[in-house]
């Protein structure tokens, strides 16, 4: 689905991400994990054209994306639910989506929303709310259903979790799931890694902008000196981490 041959990005002189390889298996999620600062959300808003790629190439469905502008990057099928949210806050839920599905024929509206409410059928009853004025945990739902309102083929999430009540996180890693299921490519960036192990197929974790460790996330738990050094996580957290 999408493969980065030494792969790098930054801002300016500063350079973020270093040499990075990754592949990403059709119908999967990965895991983008590391420290704060690692490069991992560098590495998304490069992907979805914010960020200045330095060298290396992108090849998305076999296709050189390398240089190509945000809006065509989303018309090709790649969307990103940012850091932040960063939804249009003096819009409504309804409106918020529409905006994503700007890229698809008006006639997909109605099926597409339909699909999101399907996966946060907490959003169907605030979809004459702004958006500035939910809870953070339905702002995080919207943030991903105005994503999937651009029909991606790859969804790139950036802090899933980050300020959200346990209940909201378990709802959002449920409707990962469910994507997954549905056949979608998913790349996920995530402080709560314990989290991010139980639901990846993938991981690839980052220290300073450069690739340390990648395999499948069940070889990750199964690697004490990986999960202290690099996740932060020690043997009874893993235990309690089952794998996909």
């Amino acid at each position: 689905m999408l493969e980065l041959t030494d792969f790098s990005c930054g801002y300016g002189a500063f350079q973020a991400v270093h040499g990075l390889d990754l592949k990403l298996r059709e119908g999967t999620i990965t895991g983008l994990l590391g420290a704060n600062g690692a490069g991992k959300s560098s590495t998304l808003m490069c992907l979805a054209g914010h960020v200045a790629q330095q060298g290396g190439k992108t090849l998305f469905q076999g296709r050189d994306i390398t240089g190509m502008s945000p809006g065509d990057r989303v018309r090709l099928g790649l969307a990103i639910s940012p850091e932040g949210r960063r939804l249009f806050k003096d819009l409504t839920v309804e409106d918020n989506l529409r905006v994503g599905g700007l890229v698809q024929p008006a006639s997909h509206f109605t099926q597409d929303r339909d699909y999101v409410l399907g996966l946060f059928p907490r959003l169907g009853e605030r979809l004459e709310t702004l958006a500035g004025n939910l809870s953070g945990g339905e702002q995080q739902m919207l943030a991903i259903g105005r994503a999937l309102m651009a029909r991606p083929r790859l969804l790139m999430i950036d802090e899933l979790s980050l300020g959200l009540m346990p209940k909201v996180i378990d709802l959002c890693y449920a409707a990962l799931e469910t994507l997954r299921n549905d056949g979608m490519t998913i790349l996920l960036v995530e402080q709560n890694t314990t989290r991010a192990l139980q639901v990846a197929d993938d991981i690839c974790v980052l220290e300073s902008g450069r690739p340390v460790w990648q395999g499948k996330a069940s070889d990750a738990m199964n690697d004490p000196s990986l999960t202290a050094a690099y996740l932060g996580l020690h043997q009874d957290d893993t235990d309690n981490a089952p794998a996909h």
